[in-house]
């Protein structure tokens, strides 16, 4: 036994030894916390959901509602009660956490996902812990609050970086630098309205849903690889795959709608001057785009095919029939302008040329990584160039009617 657990520590990565080291955290930690939500469930049934008071205060997500939060501070009071009675001060736990969580990213990056998953998970408990006993023993402060923040950034960035290490030869790298980035945003988000006097806490992933999801992602995986590909040298990992692209994913959905609440919550724009938001001005707008190039298309084929014009010649009118057809049906549907049409069109001008020369560029320069196809690169180069050039531009710069304008403009019904 004692020759199996060395070897373990000095790296085999033998199926079996794949599938224990990962398989032997989990029957422990399930026959705990399997075992403490049927007495959870059992005690909810004749008392009620205990309420805890600080989740009531951070609220739940749609990943993971209030019901599973109130069970997890629940089931952890016995090691909770175990650290506090240890007289251990609650900067040290931020402390154990943040070694755990840098030892994660190393572990994985060695390629030993059991051990990394479990300790980024070990980790994020003690994070948990950490505040709650500093504010029970009234020992917090914002020095403290500051290196636990800190630390967290840390220990994400440090799991993140050992799989992209890990996996810096394959395609996987690239939504584990996302998942870098969307979980660099979310705090940062939240931290710059706080700056600014603005609280920013909504999105479905935050810190609690990262460690959840990435952690066990990562511990379990090697079951799986070892039970499918039990001769892969380096193993893909899937699940652990799994986890980090939904991260990377709903991490940077969050950040966008964190960064889109505190934009709107510092220069509202004004109700009169926006007729149309969201999800309609999106939808009014992408449907006039449609239209247009359909209009656009059938335009160059008639003109070819029937009228035996040059294909040069007529995909030169049918862009500009094109950009007629969607200049008008924005101005009259989507934004329901009153503005001088003159100016309007220059100014849609302007945007449609600076639109081509963006979209050319990022295509131009996604090409120049051959391992991606051009076809996904236009469509990425399209969708960049669509929500941080043209929709803005045409709400803001070239359908904001003036005052005068909207005074006149009729209200919606």
């Amino acid at each position: 036994m004692l020759d199996t657990l060395v070897s373990w520590i000095q790296g085999d990565l033998s199926p079996s030894a794949r599938i224990w080291t990962a398989l032997a955290p989990a029957m422990l930690a399930s026959a705990y916390f399997i075992g403490g939500l049927l007495i959870f469930a059992i005690r909810c049934a004749f008392k009620g959901v205990p309420q805890d008071e600080e989740t009531l205060k951070r609220g739940s997500t749609v990943l993971v509602g209030m019901f599973l939060r109130h069970y997890f501070f629940w089931v952890i009071q016995p090691l909770w009660a175990v650290v506090y009675r240890s007289g251990l001060p609650a900067n040290a736990l931020s402390m154990l956490s943040g070694l755990l969580g840098v030892s994660s990213g190393v572990a994985v990056a060695a390629g030993r996902f059991a051990l990394g998953g479990w300790l980024f998970l070990a980790a994020g408990i003690l994070d948990v812990m950490d505040g709650r006993i500093a504010r029970l023993r009234k020992e917090a402060n914002p020095a403290g609050a500051a290196l636990d923040s800190v630390l967290d950034r840390y220990v994400d960035s440090a799991m993140l970086m050992g799989l992209a290490w890990y996996y810096r030869d394959t395609w996987v790298l690239l939504p584990v630098l996302m998942a870098l980035l969307g979980t660099s945003l979310v705090p940062y988000v939240r931290a710059r309205g706080e700056g600014l006097g603005i609280n920013i806490r909504g999105g479905a992933m935050q810190r609690l849903e990262r460690v959840l999801f990435l952690g066990a992602g990562v511990a379990l995986s090697p079951i799986f690889e070892a039970i499918w590909f039990p001769e892969q040298k380096h193993p893909i990992h899937w699940l652990a795959v799994i986890g980090m692209v939904f991260v990377a994913v709903m991490s940077n959905v969050t950040a966008l709608s964190r960064f889109r609440a505190l934009v709107n919550a510092l220069a509202p724009p004004p109700a009169s001057a926006r007729p149309r938001s969201g999800l309609a001005l999106f939808g009014f707008n992408a449907a006039a785009g449609a239209i247009a190039t359909a209009v656009d298309f059938g335009a160059v084929l008639g003109m070819v095919e029937g009228l035996k014009f040059s294909p040069v010649a007529a995909t030169a009118l049918g862009c500009v029939l094109g950009g007629v057809v969607n200049y008008t049906l924005n101005r009259l549907i989507t934004f329901r302008s009153r503005g001088a049409v003159a100016p309007q069109m220059a100014r849609y001008t302007l945007v449609s040329a600076t639109s081509a020369l963006l979209n050319a560029g990022g295509v131009a320069l996604l090409t120049l990584h051959p391992q991606l196809a051009y076809t996904l690169g236009w469509w990425l180069a399209r969708g960049a160039v669509y929500f941080a050039w043209n929709l803005p531009l045409q709400r803001d710069y070239v359908f904001n009617d003036p005052p005068e304008a909207l005074m006149e403009r009729p209200h919606a019904a």
